[in-house]
């Protein structure tokens, strides 16, 4: 056998002869995944962050981090290890992984560094990984058009129940139908802020700031489209358009916000605390409510009081919520502090979601703890 070699509990991990045995029998194990052990065995006792695994052992080939996600349950499976009491990888949250058996070179030599020459990928690795990768969007995006609907059907429960208190108006009614107009709206915008931070995650392997970029993206969307065939609508229907609503400029400054939250999520050390997590992320959407609200934009609350207002006949008034604020209907205090609180809500229930999503995808196994 050639030197370079390393023996650990019952295993022989050769580097030289590209092998890895148990109890002298050869463990099946493609030579991307044999690379990663040979990474981590001879850094043994040491953190190997995913950066490195990214740069060393995937040299040249794109991929998302569920490709090393994938690796090192594979690795564990092969080595009969338990990512909840390892005996062989241990996952260090946020950071990396760590190699914690006990190693002992043979031949006094020390192994190549894998990845100096770039392996070709396996084809059915980098198709697996892009079927994880490609589930993991679907979810995460799935995961945002819920808690968008969450903040939503919130909101229109409390308008809803500001509406219902007014005399003459059907309790049921009011509240039926701003429920379903805030659900529905909530959900589009959540489908589309969490999508697009999925697709940040999608496209690379460090996604980081882009997930502000992919919210913002999504956001806008959305906005404009919801804008666009809210106006339509209202035009072929009743003759006239509503105003200025909310649409794609509000979209890019709440999904922006969103994004920043999951990065923010993202790089909490450890695995993430959820209510630190949407701790952060509602305070980006609050400000970025406030933000809306000082461009002259407008959110929910802000755009009922505009159909109201553009529609004589309306029986539709959200005057009791200036009443709290000591205004004679809904001025401006109203629409800043209902925007900053609908901005807020929505950006916390979407990254709670999207990270309650993450956590049953990747079982807590990931190395960033996201």
């Amino acid at each position: 056998m050639p030197s370079g070699g390393f023996r650990f509990d019952r295993f022989v991990l050769d580097p030289g002869d590209r092998q890895l045995r148990r109890d002298g029998a050869p463990v099946e194990l493609n030579a991307r995944y044999l690379d990663a052990l040979i990474l981590l065995v001879r850094e043994q006792g040491k953190l190997v962050s995913k950066d490195r695994f990214l740069d060393e052992v995937w040299r040249g080939v794109p991929v998302t981090d569920e490709a090393l996600t994938q690796c090192v349950r594979m690795l564990r499976n092969r080595l009969g290890d338990d990512a909840t009491n390892p005996r062989f990888i241990e996952t260090v949250p946020k950071y990396g992984y760590r190699f914690v058996a006990a190693v002992e070179p043979f031949d006094d030599a020390v192994a190549a560094v894998p990845g100096t020459s770039p392996v070709a990928a396996d084809p059915g690795e980098v198709r697996s990984a892009r079927s994880g990768a490609w589930d993991r969007f679907v979810r995460m995006g799935a995961a945002g058009l819920v808690g968008g609907g969450a903040a939503g059907l919130g909101g229109g429960l409390v308008y809803g129940l500001v509406w219902a208190s007014l005399p003459g108006v059907g309790a049921v009614s009011a509240l039926l139908v701003l429920v379903c107009v805030s659900g529905l709206i909530g959900a589009l915008g959540g489908a589309g802020v969490g999508f697009g931070v999925a697709a940040a995650d999608y496209a690379t392997g460090r996604p980081g700031w882009r997930r502000m970029i992919g919210g913002a993206a999504g956001g806008m969307i959305v906005g404009g489209a919801v804008k666009l065939l809210g106006t339509d609508a209202f035009t072929l229907l009743l003759g006239r358009s509503p105003g200025e609503i909310t649409g794609a400029p509000e979209g890019v400054l709440i999904g922006a916000a969103a994004g920043l939250g999951a990065w923010l999520a993202g790089r909490d050390a450890g695995s993430p605390s959820l209510r630190r997590a949407v701790g952060a992320a509602g305070l980006a959407g609050l400000a970025s409510g406030l933000l809306i609200s000082a461009m002259g934009g407008r959110l929910m609350a802000g755009s009922l009081d505009l159909l109201a207002r553009g529609f004589p006949g309306s029986r539709l008034r959200l005057d009791q919520v200036g009443a709290l604020f000591g205004e004679n209907g809904f001025g401006p205090i109203s629409l800043t502090v209902t925007a900053a609180v609908e901005a807020s809500l929505f950006c916390a229930c979407v990254v709670g979601a999207m990270i309650l999503a993450r956590r049953r995808l990747d079982g807590g196994d990931r190395p960033d703890g996201s």
